[in-house]
């Protein structure tokens, strides 16, 4: 049961405030987290599919869909023949950072915390950002392109084919094994059901404008508002 600590903002399982330094890294999901914006939504416009891909999108990050690398390969197939110039538009016009995300990452980094992006996204975009915003590490899919456009596939890396919920929570556990760090010294931060799994190991959990089953789970719930407003429950 969530208890109300400020108007927009939730709790669960804690009593406020908590030390941010007593943590040591955190994890963020990308899209609708870190920024405003669904990419593979977004680059689907440019394909004339925006509306079938956002809805297989909606679903999946609803937890509706719970095969979350079928509904990944479903989407992307619908991007085939899309320009890569396309990507560069979606960056450079569509995508901004979501409110107070400069803040809560430069508190974070000021505390001492490592800072990782792990999204189900792709990393034309998680890489812009990850510089953009500092962070340590990144994980997410590449995007296959053959003179110059979308094949519709996504590449296999070496640690396997598609970041879905599972890899999410593998990456967190790896990063905080390879820190010497128990995962209870993590944040986790994300929006959608992709994200449960490596919240439900992290020491804290936030969810940012979540969809339902993440703001019930959550720890933290953010509804109204910036990310700073997790400053409010951390010092």
């Amino acid at each position: 049961m969530s208890t109300p600590l400020a108007p927009g903002l939730f709790i669960r399982g804690f009593t406020p405030p908590l030390a941010l330094a007593d943590f040591r890294l955190v994890a963020f999901d990308m899209d609708s987290t870190l920024i405003n914006i669904e990419c593979v939504d977004e680059i689907a416009a440019a394909a004339g599919r925006k509306a079938e891909v956002a809805a297989i999108t909606e679903a999946a990050m609803r937890g509706e869909i719970t095969d979350f690398k079928d509904s990944l390969r479903r989407r992307v197939a619908l991007l085939a023949g899309v320009s890569e110039a396309a990507l560069h538009e979606v960056y450079e016009r569509r995508l901004q950072l979501n409110p107070g995300v400069e803040a809560f990452v430069g508190a974070c980094r000021a505390a001492g915390l490592k800072t990782l992006l792990v999204s189900g996204g792709f990393t034309y975009f998680s890489e812009r950002v990850r510089h953009r915003l500092g962070l340590d590490f990144a994980r997410a899919n590449v995007l296959e392109v053959t003179d110059g456009h979308l094949t519709g596939r996504l590449l296999d890396r070496p640690w396997g084919d598609i970041v879905d919920g599972a890899e999410k929570r593998r990456v967190l556990l790896e990063v905080c094994e390879l820190m010497g760090i128990d995962a209870r010294q993590a944040i986790a931060v994300g929006d959608g059901a992709n994200d449960l799994p490596m919240m439900s190991v992290a020491g804290l959990s936030i969810a940012f404008h979540g969809k339902p089953a993440v703001r019930g789970q959550a720890m933290v719930s953010i509804e109204q508002g910036g990310m700073e407003r997790a400053l409010e429950v951390l010092r």
